[in-house]
């Protein structure tokens, strides 16, 4: 028996509507996925940036301890006064990318607005089924 899609009992149009809410809400956590992964990205790219300030400041203390043997062991000559130089400029360059990237990992919103703007939309969408 054929039923115009006006005719369709009540059991059918909530069976339906069901069904539709399934498709969106998989639509919707493909959007958030896809979200969070560009925003995981950015975090990343952050991170790595602490990464390196963390190294080379790793390699300025070095320089810097390096500078401290030669003051204790070359006191009379001033060798050690390069090393130091050396060792400040190495730090500062640390110091800036760590600053950089904490700075810029403190700014950084991981909230999926998409998905919530478009998850507002399918709860007055859905309401508006249902009335």
């Amino acid at each position: 028996m054929y039923r115009t899609k006006d005719d369709r009992s009540l059991g059918d149009l909530f069976s339906e509507l069901s069904r539709e809410i399934s498709t969106l809400i998989r639509q919707e956590i493909r959007l958030a996925r896809t979200e969070l992964s560009d925003k995981v990205g950015l975090l990343g790219r952050d991170a790595a940036s602490v990464a390196i300030g963390g190294a080379v400041l790793y390699a300025g203390l070095l320089v810097f301890l390096f500078a401290l043997v030669l003051i204790l062991n070359l006191a009379i000559h001033m060798l050690w006064l390069s090393s130091l130089i050396v060792a400040v400029v190495v730090l500062a360059i640390g110091y800036g990318f760590v600053q950089r990237g904490l700075n810029n990992l403190k700014h950084e919103d991981v909230t999926p607005h998409q998905t919530i703007d478009s998850l507002r939309d399918d709860i007055d969408w859905a309401k508006e089924k249902t009335r």
